[in-house]
């Protein structure tokens, strides 16, 4: 076994051990690898020389702290198995380690069952969608009953773990057990309706029904067996070769970075799984960042190679600003982790220690530990850690000491709180000292519990350019942010960009951080917010005669528990409470049950502070003067910034509420309904007047406008100094709509791909749409198109059927043709401009007009064009209009005579 076929094509596979602790898993894969002759001599935990313990503290404690990876073959499959912490102090490396698994083999330990980590780990790989089989370790164990746990593996894991044979003890010996072929294709024809169905009908199934249905997560093969006595290991394997599942690959290049870590001489390892292509040496992964060397690893060996298929699991050197999680090439991140710690320590450095050196020191053993979490608090100087618990603290003392010389002790551990929002709420933050300008809309949502922090953008790029969206998005998932309570991590939200605005000249990239960071903290202090603390899942096994005590515990430490189970002389309960009441309950078992009492403990999930207010009162946190996270904003006056307060941002903000816009829009829709049709009155976009009158007033003080019931005086308006346009002298023709050309056309989807082809074209549509836009609204269109780059050009206006069109002169733009029109008509008369260029709206603003975005007039002329075939439906009136339709009856019958020839037209 284990012989490598040279005339066959290589598949790979990535397949991962994980269990609860002491259940064998290091001792299986010492087995399995020398069964399948990847190793010669046999390792043992005890003896300190297992294959895949390569770390010295590793050997010393007997457990597996970092995950590690062998190589070896099944037929024509290379396999790399993961070896992962078994412990639950070491969760964050194990899961982690999930994100590049193609399957899993949990270990499970005969002697003591299912035990509560062991179903934290199966939640786990159903929320990864991993293919699982099941091996049941230390089955030459006294008073293993492979029946009796085959049938708590179906009842607390899945009805679809099926037994594949192996071994079974009967009074010590191992004999091979009685196959039944009938049952076991019966057994594998239950776990798919499908499948059921066509094993009835032909009494057979394909050869591969178990390896897709395990594929399928529908099937959870069950081994049994020894791996200290390599019993069972070689069925095993046998049948492990038959059913482990294949995924198909991409050709196209992805990788997924699972783990980073450093070798013996301090260089910087990135551990990625090739998920599609072919990664190659001197391959560009992150900007410049190039890969020297690429390792494949087999315990503390490797070998180095020109290139990685798809499916391999290697180590690459050269990347320096990788991270667990991170996706490369088509590959995307991973979602955030479940496990992570609950208990915040104190590290207290030696006397004399420089505290920056030691914190720039921990944060890069922070790269290889992200569930660390090392923080700075700027207020004490301290710096803290988050951990699992006391073992990992421990192995962390031990790293700090070898790594950098350093020993360092652990404060009291206290609890990781975090905090949600309860209610939609828009946050408002806007930055704006002297030549810097931002300012950004989100809307904070409740999220589903365990979800984590979800971003989303509804903002159109005609608001706000696509690279700026982007950049506040990356803002938005580069930190930690804190809540209002406690200061505390957020958590189970949903926060979507509604809007933003950026300055021509004067936004920078840093602009937008602090506008990010002050909308978020903004809209936490304007909403309702809830505390949330972890919460243990506990199953506790205990002697009958204790049960009320342990009832009455738990009751009083706040805990939610299932009806107790009884056998004979021992009770179980399983429940959940929170973290801070249970962390050391273990201890009180031990007493009032004289040894005989085992809780498990694992971190379930966040749920709502059982004690939120004396939580949020002994932390003391004041959100408004955490200077380095505000709620406030800062706004610009006579070229100064001044702050404001969180609770007075709307009163200064410079762009409408969205979701106020909303519904108002919601509310008036009937009455511009009835106020559209044919009252020849222009309907511009009420929310940019608004955002920019705020701006413009603060500035240049109040507009003034013209009264609307004042009577237009009679003047004229020139154009270019070219053609001669009579101002309008009727009430109803006194309304101007100036339209930037080019603008519209770049600005709307159709014409833009209209203009790739011919912009001639794209300019001859929008002068079809603006005329039979005019024709309905009766106002003065003028279409302003740039010709500012024509050498010699002077300029040119005319009439279009029954709109004005205007080709600006040699070195003047629409833009400023329009600024000059509507400075000398804007006080006197109605006039509205359509353009999205936000500097020419703010200077236009100023001349007393209304103003038009390029989305709203492209709502504004499909609103008219719908009031139009409206009104044809009610008239009844045909889509071709003929010469005698509408006349007279004595005029019809007069000129239907002429055109039959039967009245002469010269009398």
């Amino acid at each position: 076994m284990g012989e490598q076929k040279s005339d066959k094509i290589k598949k790979h596979i990535c397949a991962g051990l994980l269990a609860h602790v002491d259940a064998g898993k290091t001792t299986l894969s010492e087995a399995i690898l020398y069964l399948a002759g990847a190793i010669r001599k046999l390792g043992r935990v005890d003896d300190r020389d297992a294959f895949l313990d390569t770390y010295e503290l590793e050997r010393a404690r007997g457990i597996t702290i970092f995950s590690k990876q062998a190589v070896f073959s099944l037929e024509d499959t290379s396999v790399t198995l993961l070896d992962t912490p078994g412990h639950v102090d070491f969760s964050a490396e194990m899961e982690r380690t999930l994100q590049v698994l193609d399957c899993a083999i949990l270990v499970i330990n005969g002697a003591d069952g299912v035990q509560g980590h062991t179903e934290t780990l199966w939640r786990l790989l159903k929320r990864y969608r991993i293919p699982v089989c099941l091996f049941v370790n230390k089955m030459d164990q006294q008073g293993t009953q492979k029946e009796t746990l085959m049938a708590e593996l179906k009842s607390r894991l899945d009805e679809a773990c099926v037994d594949f044979g192996g071994w079974q003890a009967q009074g010590g010996a191992w004999d091979p057990q009685t196959e039944d072929p009938e049952g076991f294709e019966e057994s594998l024809a239950v776990c798919d309706e499908a499948v059921l169905e066509a094993y009835l009908e032909s009494g057979e199934l394909p050869p591969d029904t178990a390896a897709r249905l395990m594929a399928e997560r529908k099937l959870f093969p069950c081994f049994f067996g020894s791996a200290l006595k390599l019993q069972g290991i070689e069925s095993f394997l046998r049948e492990l070769g038959e059913i482990i599942p294949v995924p198909e690959r991409s050709s196209c290049f992805g990788a997924k970075i699972y783990k980073i870590s450093r070798d013996s001489q301090g260089m910087r390892l990135t551990h990625l799984k090739v998920t599609g292509g072919v990664l190659r040496v001197k391959d560009t992964l992150i900007e410049d960042e190039k890969v020297n060397q690429i390792r494949i690893y087999s315990g503390a060996k490797y070998e180095t190679v020109q290139e990685a298929e798809a499916g391999t699991v290697c180590a690459v050197t050269g990347l320096v600003s990788s991270r667990p999680g991170q996706g490369l090439g088509e590959e995307a991140a991973s979602e955030l982790p479940i496990l992570e710690p609950v208990l915040t320590y104190r590290i207290l450095l030696p006397e004399g220690e420089d505290v920056h050196k030691s914190l720039r020191d921990l944060r890069q053993l922070e790269e290889e530990e992200p569930e660390l979490h090392i923080l700075w608090e700027e207020a004490t100087g301290e710096i803290q850690a988050q951990v699992m618990g006391d073992v990992q603290i421990e192995i962390l003392q031990t790293l700090i000491r070898e790594r950098y010389g350093l020993s360092v002790e652990f404060g009291t551990g206290n609890i990781v709180y975090k905090e949600t929002i309860l209610e939609p709420m828009e946050g408002v933050g806007h930055f704006e000292p002297l030549r810097h300008y931002a300012e950004v809309h989100l809307l904070l949502e409740p999220g589903e519990p365990g979800s984590g922090l979800q971003f989303h953008t509804a903002c159109s790029e005609d608001v706000l350019d696509r690279n700026w969206q982007r950049l506040i998005l990356t803002h938005l998932e580069e930190k930690r942010h804190r809540g209002v309570l406690t200061g505390a991590e957020i958590t189970d939200m949903r926060i979507t960009l509604l809007t933003g605005r950026a300055h021509i000249k004067h936004t920078e990239g840093g602009d937008f951080r602090q506008a990010t960071y002050r909308a978020l903290r903004q809209g936490l202090r304007a909403g309702k917010c809830r505390l949330l603390e972890p919460y243990y899942g506990f199953r506790m096994e205990l002697p009958a005669e204790n049960l009320g005590r342990a009832m009455a515990d738990f009751e009083r430490k706040c805990c939610v528990f299932d009806p107790p189970q009884t056998q004979k002389e021992t009770a179980v309960l399983t429940g959940k409470g929170p973290v801070v009441n249970l962390r050391d309950y273990q201890r009180e078992v031990t007493a009032y049950t004289r040894g005989r009492g085992r809780l498990s403990l694992w971190v379930k999930d966040y749920e709502p502070c059982h004690n939120e207010e004396e939580v949020i009162r002994a932390a003391g946190y004041d959100p408004d003067g955490d200077l380095d996270n505000p709620t406030g904003s800062v706004f610009c006056s006579h070229g100064a910034g001044f702050a404001v307060p969180w609770d007075q941002v709307e009163q200064y903000m410079h762009l409408e509420s969205p979701l106020k816009k909303k519904e108002e829009e919601g509310k008036t829709e009937a009455d511009r309904k009835m106020g559209g049709v044919g009252n020849g009155r222009f309907s511009g976009s009420w929310a940019d007047d608004k955002e920019l009158e705020a701006i413009f007033q603060r500035t240049f003080g109040p507009v003034h406008r013209r009264n609307p019931n004042q009577e237009a005086p009679a003047r004229r308006v020139y154009t270019a100094g070219k053609t001669n346009i009579s101002a309008p002298k009727k009430e109803e023709e006194a309304e101007y709509l100036l339209v930037d050309g080019y603008n519209i056309i770049f600005a709307w989807e159709e014409l833009r791909e209209l203009s790739k082809t011919t912009i001639e074209g794209a300019r001859h549509k929008l002068m079809d749409i603006l005329c039979n836009y005019q024709g309905y609204k009766k106002c003065t269109l003028i279409l302003v198109f740039d010709a500012y780059k024509v050498s010699g050009n002077t300029g040119e206006a005319l009439d279009y059927h029954n709109i004005h069109v205007v080709y600006t002169k040699e070195a003047e733009t629409a833009d400023q043709y329009i600024e000059k029109l509507a400075h000398r008509i804007g006080r006197t008369y109605q006039v509205t401009v359509a353009t999205s260029d936000g500097l020419e709206q703010l200077i236009i603003y100023g001349q007393g007009c209304r103003l038009m975005s390029a989305k709203d007039l492209k709502e504004e002329i499909e609103w008219t064009n719908r009031l139009i075939r409206e009104e044809k439906e009610r008239l009844g009136t045909p889509g071709k209009n003929y010469l005698f339709q509408n006349t007279g009856e004595e005029l019809g019958s007069y000129l239907e005579d002429i055109r039959l020839g039967r009245r002469d037209t010269k009398s």
